[in-house]
């Protein structure tokens, strides 16, 4: 075992917690906010498990993952974006619980939830498929077009998962007006895969082809 990338992994890992727990208990008031303890739970638990998967089976790619350092300024934005939106969505979503401005009713939560696991399947199938996935914008020594499984169906699985990803983190946290906040994802993610596709096409042999093949980026027949 890799122990230096062991370490960075918990530290990113543990960071993650503070940094999502919070926006939303501080925002809420209190530490009875069940919806936070759902999401929290759903979302770690199973990234805790695929990390230490990718630690054993795939060390390179957990690696590629936990490397967040954008070089483009252009992405150095979306990120930032990206932030602000989860940020504020977080902290609102607290305060609609700590205020009851509009309360989802439990069964929606828990179709949220279970909307939210069935994306992280999806997510880690994504993984399994394309050993090349990074979270930066690149392209890597010896990497080659993936068209087939999920890739065969849209050209960005990986932001087609995160977006009902994200879009069903404010239901799992109760909140109508945290999730008006995240319809702002799709527009983030779009500049994103404009300048992902302008670099893979100019750096990835058969990239050109691979867009010829399958038409949409994001939604089947929508884009």
């Amino acid at each position: 075992m890799d122990k230096k990338l062991f370490a960075n992994g918990i530290i990113k890992f543990l960071s993650g917690i503070v940094i999502v727990a919070l926006p939303l208990f501080l925002s809420a008031g209190s530490f009875a906010y069940w919806n936070a303890w759902l999401f929290m739970g759903i979302l770690f638990i199973p990234m805790f498990t695929a990390g230490l998967i990718l630690m054993k089976k795939n060390p390179y790619l957990l690696e590629r993952r936990l490397d967040v350092k954008e070089k483009q300024s252009q992405q150095k934005t979306v990120v930032a974006l990206s932030g602000i939106m989860f940020l504020s969505g977080f902290i609102v979503a607290g305060l609609d619980y700590r205020f009851q401005w509009i309360k989802l009713p439990e069964w929606l939560v828990i179709v949220g939830a279970v909307v939210f696991l069935i994306a992280y399947g999806l997510y880690a199938e994504v993984l399994r498929e394309n050993t090349y996935l990074s979270r930066t914008i690149e392209v890597q020594e010896n990497q080659k077009v993936i068209d087939t499984g999920l890739y065969g169906i849209v050209r960005h699985p990986m932001y087609a998962v995160t977006l009902i990803l994200f879009l069903s983190m404010p239901i799992v946290l109760g909140s109508v007006i945290s999730f008006i906040i995240f319809l702002a994802y799709p527009f983030i993610i779009a500049g994103r895969i404009k300048n992902e596709e302008k670099v893979l096409e100019e750096g990835l042999a058969g990239y050109k082809e691979y867009k010829q093949k399958v038409k949409y980026r994001l939604v089947p027949f929508i884009w």
